[in-house]
C-alpha cells in the first residue's frame, strides 16, 4: 500500500493511501476521495458544470431505472460493461452530457468501476468523487478538512486513474506534477488507441479532450449518503485555503 505524507495545515501532517477498486474502497479511511476519469465523474463534473443541480450514484441499471421513475425530469447515464445501455439514451460520455438539457435537472449515473465503487466505501469521514478536472479543486477541499488520514482510490485498475491520485497527491504535498508525463501511459495503451479510433460505441474520441484536461472546474464534489443512493453536488472551496 502506498503511503506518504503531505502537511495540511503548519502544524499537521496528513497520512495518504492509495488504494484500488472494490478492496480499496472496503479498506478506506479518513477523506476518501474516488476517482473515475473515463468517464464517470467527468460527466458529473461537465452536468454540474452545465447547470444540473445534483448527481446521484447507484450501483446497477436497475436501480438508476427506479430512481429515474421516482424523480420527475431527472436523466440517466449509464453504461454495462463500457457500452451503452438499450433504452438509455445518455451513455457515460462528457460529449453526451455536453449535448444535454442539464440545466436544473438531476443526472442519475451508473458506472462498472466509478459509482459502484464509490457505493461500496464503508467508512469516510468525508467522500469525494474526482476526475483530473477537478483534481485541484478536490485537494484544496480535502485540506480545508485538516485531516489525520486520507485515501485516494483509483476506481479501476487503468492509467488514467493511476495518474489522477498521483496528481492530487502531489497537490496535497505542495508539489506541482507533471500531468502529461503521467498520462503517458494512458496514450500508450491499446484502450487509448481504441478510444481515439471512433468505433467504441458510446464513447467518442471528444470524451478523451473533455477528460484528460486538468483543473477545468474550480470545484470539488462532495458526496452524501442517502437511501439507495449517493448525491454529488459543486461545492467551491476559497482559494485562501491553498
Amino acid at each position: 500500500m502506498p503511503v506518504s505524507r503531505c502537511k495540511a495545515s503548519p502544524s499537521k501532517s496528513v497520512v495518504i493511501n492509495r488504494l484500488t477498486g472494490m478492496d480499496g474502497a472496503r479498506r478506506a479511511r479518513g477523506v476518501v476521495i474516488v476517482i473515475d476519469v473515463l468517464r464517470s465523474f467527468t460527466v458529473s463534473a461537465y452536468a454540474l458544470a452545465r447547470g444540473a443541480s445534483e448527481c446521484l450514484l447507484v450501483s446497477t441499471t436497475a436501480e438508476a431505472r427506479a430512481l429515474h421513475e421516482k424523480i420527475p425530469g431527472s436523466l440517466i447515464s449509464a453504461e454495462e460493461e463500457a457500452l451503452p445501455v438499450p433504452g438509455i439514451p445518455i451513455s457515460n460520455s462528457p460529449t453526451q452530457i455536453n449535448a444535454a438539457d442539464v440545466k436544473d435537472r438531476i443526472l442519475i449515473q451508473r458506472s462498472s468501476a466509478g459509482t459502484t465503487v464509490m457505493s461500496a466505501v464503508e467508512s469516510a469521514d468525508e467522500l469525494y468523487a474526482a476526475s483530473l478536472v477537478v483534481a485541484r479543486a478536490t485537494a484544496r477541499a480535502c485540506l480545508s478538512k485538516q485531516p489525520q488520514a486520507l485515501t485516494l482510490i483509483s476506481s479501476a485498475d487503468h492509467p488514467e486513474d493511476h495518474a489522477c491520485a498521483l496528481y492530487i497527491e502531489g497537490l496535497l504535498r505542495g508539489e506541482e506534477p507533471d500531468v502529461a508525463s503521467l498520462l503517458q501511459p494512458l496514450r500508450e495503451s491499446a484502450r487509448f488507441a481504441r478510444a481515439m479510433s471512433g468505433t467504441w460505441p458510446g464513447f467518442p474520441p471528444t470524451d478523451l479532450d473533455l477528460a484528460l484536461v486538468p483543473d477545468r472546474f474550480d470545484f470539488a464534489m462532495p458526496a452524501t449518503r442517502h437511501d439507495g443512493y449517493l448525491r454529488l453536488t459543486a461545492s467551491v472551496v476559497d482559494h485562501a485555503n491553498d
